[in-house]
């Protein structure tokens, strides 16, 4: 990794050589990383994300590779969002009989067990699998970083079905990672999750819900793409499209 260059604020940035892109197989990847040792508050982790910026435990992070803008950050404006006919379904499905809990960031068995299931079952054959465990979990998800998270947890009774790790910022609340019960997956609580931090942003008068990156190509990410109004960053600013409108930047 090689010194890149500074950003306002007086923050490093570090270059990482090309590496095997994680969304679109057979492409090669670069990502620019702020200096790990740098104080990042939340008002700092806050101007990030709105320049593109994620986190990844106690790492901020945004994609930065040769002749390839597919990684595009996108928002929700909570209070905005307007459901389409599958997400009220979604919603009057599961508001029936799931209960929601928020609950700080802290290591609990139930929530561990939750994730090492879901990956197996959904990224078996990539590297997150190969380096599944407990520490790694703690790494990604429970690392300080300068602000608050909550564990939204959602139960279909007493069962546990998902946990929607969100950071919250004071411009809005950012979704970070949801795992669910592989076994649940026909309530679609990936979308219900999105619909929960949604409307907990909206109810705390918070602007928006960050999504991270929307990928056209990856069919992991195509679910954003559902959600709008949708704010998308150009690298410069952030472009609103409404719906039935693509994702697409003016050359």
């Amino acid at each position: 990794m090689t010194a890149n260059r500074t950003i306002p604020g007086h923050l490093q940035l570090y270059l990482t050589g090309e590496h095997d892109c994680s969304y679109v197989d057979g492409l090669r990847a670069r990502t620019l990383f702020v200096d790990p040792m740098a104080r990042i508050d939340r008002e700092r982790a806050q101007w990030l994300q709105q320049i593109g910026f994620r986190r990844s435990g106690m790492h901020f992070y945004r994609p930065a590779c040769r002749g390839c803008q597919r990684c595009i950050p996108v928002r929700v404006p909570a209070a905005e969002l307007l459901w389409d006919r599958s997400q009220r379904r979604n919603a009057a499905l599961n508001d029936a009989d799931v209960r929601i809990a928020f609950k700080p960031a802290q290591l609990r068995p139930a929530h561990y067990q939750l994730y090492e299931r879901y990956v197996l079952a959904r990224h078996g054959d990539g590297d997150m699998a190969d380096e599944v465990s407990v520490e790694t979990y703690m790494r990604f998800l429970l690392s300080p970083w300068g602000g608050q998270t909550w564990f939204i947890e959602a139960y279909l009774d007493e069962r546990l079905m998902s946990v929607a790790v969100t950071d919250i910022f004071p411009d809005g609340l950012s979704a970070l990672y949801t795992f669910f019960d592989p076994d649940l997956a026909a309530r679609a609580p990936g979308t219900y999750a999105v619909l929960t931090q949604a409307r907990e942003a909206a109810r705390l008068g918070l602007s928006y819900l960050y999504l991270g990156y929307w990928i056209e190509e990856s069919p992991k990410m195509v679910y954003k793409d559902r959600f709008r109004p949708i704010e998308a960053w150009d690298g410069q600013q952030w472009q609103r499209f409404e719906r039935g409108e693509p994702i697409r930047f003016a050359a």
